[in-house]
């Protein structure tokens, strides 16, 4: 006699649901120090096996987590749905690994591209920085013998060293 309703199968999913989401998170923050390309498939994999699903009655379509129904009946011996459970646990993870894949197939070359402008940008700036630390000698309106101040010098006779326009 099956004496579970609806209502108590949906509060069950919901408690679980609710629970595999703080063991996520949990594991989340367990992981964070790692370096990134294995940090992400191992929190792919842990989410694969909280949040997997597998069906326990095909008459009544209900379903249980795969991993509490392979744990159940590795340790138990309460049914005989582990090798179905296993095999969804193994369906859902090719696939979440395999969109997985192409998300970083995607990802890398952009993150490439991102990081050649970032480096070429920071060495335009190093370069930008050292021609301000340079004394500017390139003086378009100045002469030859313009004092450190950028001024020409003074003329000893006003009158011979001044140029008039031709006409």
């Amino acid at each position: 006699m099956d004496t579970m309703t609806e209502n108590d199968y949906l509060i069950a999913w919901g408690l679980y649901a609710f629970a595999a989401l703080g063991c996520l998170l949990v594991w989340m923050r367990i992981t964070r120090w790692m370096w990134r390309w294995l940090r992400e498939p191992l929190r792919l994999l842990v989410a694969v096996l909280l949040f997997s699903p597998t069906i326990i009655d095909p008459v009544k379509e209900k379903v249980a987590p795969a991993i509490a129904i392979t744990a159940l009946d590795l340790l138990f011996k309460v049914g005989n749905n582990a090798w179905r459970a296993v095999s969804d646990l193994f369906m859902y993870g090719m696939i979440v690994f395999g969109i997985y894949l192409v998300f970083v197939a995607i990802r890398f070359p952009i993150e490439r591209a991102s990081n050649a402008r970032k480096e070429q940008a920071a060495a335009a700036k190093a370069a930008a920085a050292a021609r301000a630390d340079e004394p500017d000698d390139d003086q378009p309106f100045g002469g030859a013998g313009d004092d450190r101040y950028g001024r020409p010098p003074v003329p000893s006779n006003p009158q011979r060293s001044r140029v008039e326009p031709r006409l």
